[in-house]
């Protein structure tokens, strides 16, 4: 047998936990339920503090966090469908549990209208500045490298011109090489010293 699949109420409820939104009706005023929506919105990044959390639970006669945390995260929920959601503001009420008041619903519906605005303004800021960050990391990467081509270039110009000297003074050695072989060949060792010996000893004799 196939099971009844669940109604988007029921998924909702069971998403959210509908046994924790009502807890926002202990609060004592609208300007409390408006309150907890907007710190949860400005700390969307890093949380609540120990300083936020202590005046939410007052606000809401809570002993503990753990009776609070269940209750941020439908709520933290329920801001990120409003504002990354397809969902207008006439769709709003339709995402909360039937299990939750009429009278909490209306709330909710009214300030999630007032703020959607200007929180989904807020996340297109968000990513406009990500995006940036990613540009600006990038370019930052490309010059470093661009940056290490010159001296690439140079040390390879500079093996050119050690292997072009080098290139040189083999030639040279080679050319004086050949030079004295060619001087051996037309001149031996035994010839010029015999000549030597030779015009020393006329010399001695004419000097007699």
């Amino acid at each position: 047998m196939e099971a009844t699949p669940a109604t988007p109420a029921a998924e909702a409820a069971a998403l959210w936990g509908h046994k924790h939104l009502p807890l926002l009706a202990r609060a004592s005023s609208k300007d409390s339920v408006e309150y907890i929506l907007q710190a949860l919105w400005r700390t969307r990044r890093t949380g609540l503090d120990a300083a936020d959390r202590a005046v939410v639970r007052d606000m809401l006669q809570l002993a503990a966090d753990a009776d609070l945390d269940p209750l941020l995260v439908c709520l933290r929920i329920l801001i990120r469908r409003c504002v990354h959601g397809d969902i207008g503001k006439e769709e709003i009420a339709r995402v909360f549990p039937e299990e939750v008041s009429p009278e909490l619903q209306r709330l909710l519906t009214l300030l999630l209208q007032k703020f959607q605005p200007e929180w989904q303004e807020d996340a297109a800021k968000d990513r406009a500045s990500a995006s940036r960050s990613e540009a600006t990391e990038c370019t930052s990467n490309k010059n470093q490298d661009t940056a290490e081509q010159p001296a690439a270039g140079a040390k390879e110009l500079q093996n050119g011109i050690r292997s072009s000297v080098v290139e040189k003074e083999l030639k040279v050695q080679l050319t004086k090489d050949t030079l004295d072989k060619m001087f051996e060949d037309m001149y031996p060792v035994k010839e010029v010293s015999n000549s030597g010996n030779s015009n020393g000893h006329e010399e001695v004799t004419g000097g007699t």
